[in-house]
């Protein structure tokens, strides 16, 4: 979580004069970022941890955490008082928006492009190349080179093609 919100906020810091994002921005960026994911807690960990490819059931249950994201996050808003808390917006549009596709073939609401917010776009993408990057229980680690071309190869139909850029352009 701590290697997807640095690659985060490097992504924001490239496109911070082409999308006039202030410091405040990329630092509750860099913050909420770890949050995007959150409702797996819900999902369990057969889903979770399977070393092969889930089922389409399974695929449902997982991309449920989107939904429980939210409600965890708004008990977290409420029973924090946190309603009035600078930025808070941009952490329920992470939790909300992070699986959704430039081509509107993402979940859960199937936005399209600039309907996605920013910040749910950077992180998007931060999460990907992370995970791709990373080894996990059901695949090895794919090299920086290998997880850029896959990001370019899906941009701009999936990312954000500015934002993929803007990591091409720090690695």
């Amino acid at each position: 979580l701590t290697r997807m919100a640095n690659i985060s906020r490097v992504i924001a810091l490239e496109m911070a004069g082409r999308h006039d994002l202030s410091d405040e921005f990329i630092e509750y960026l860099f913050h909420f970022a770890p949050l995007h994911d959150i409702g797996k807690i819900a999902i369990p960990d057969g889903i979770l941890l399977k070393g092969g490819k889930l089922t389409d059931e399974e695929r449902v249950t997982m991309q449920t955490h989107v939904a429980k994201g939210m409600e965890i996050v708004g008990k977290l808003i409420s029973g924090f008082k946190m309603e009035n808390m600078p930025k808070i917006s941009m952490l329920q549009n992470i939790v909300w928006c992070h699986h959704e596709a430039m081509d509107g073939s993402g979940y859960p609401q199937g936005l399209r492009g600039d309907d996605i917010p920013l910040e749910a776009r950077i992180v998007s993408v931060a999460d990907v190349f992370d995970a791709l990057t990373s080894a996990r229980p059901y695949k090895q680690a794919w090299s920086n080179d290998e997880a850029m071309a896959f990001l370019t190869t899906k941009s701009p139909a999936v990312f954000d093609a500015q934002c993929v850029s803007a990591l091409a352009n720090k690695l």
